[in-house]
């Protein structure tokens, strides 16, 4: 029902930026919530940020809080993932994703299995 494509990746140092983008395909994108998660070689896939359909809310893990900001344009079908101040643990395959279905709580935008929709990921990889 929905395509996404992400774009963005590749090799940075240590304390620069990234800005990912997550192109959607399909005519009611701002029905979904959309979400980015990130999985890095022998570990789970880790939720980065989190974002309404209005993009009026946003969500993020300690992790990333205060360095990443999701955004959205509706008018444009992408959603963004701006990164600042990076660090080697950010390495990862960031994925964007997508429901449609309403989320009951805030704890369904952390949760991967709430999505019905993936991309196929862009690396990251942060230099020290």
């Amino acid at each position: 029902q929905v395509q996404l494509v992400e774009s963005g990746g590749g090799l940075v140092q240590a304390g620069g930026s990234l800005r990912l983008s997550c192109a959607a395909s399909g005519r009611t994108f701002s029905r979904y919530a959309m979400g980015w998660f990130r999985q890095a070689p022998g570990k789970e896939r880790e939720f980065v940020a989190g974002i309404s359909r209005s993009g009026g809310t946003t969500y993020y893990p300690d992790s990333v809080k205060g360095r990443f900001t999701i955004s959205r344009d509706n008018a444009k079908n992408t959603v963004y993932l701006q990164m600042n101040s990076l660090k080697p643990e950010d390495t990862a395959v960031y994925y964007c994703a997508a429901e449609s279905s309403t989320f009951y709580s805030s704890s369904d935008y952390y949760t991967a299995g709430r999505y019905s929709y993936w991309g196929q990921g862009t690396q990251v990889t942060v230099a020290s």
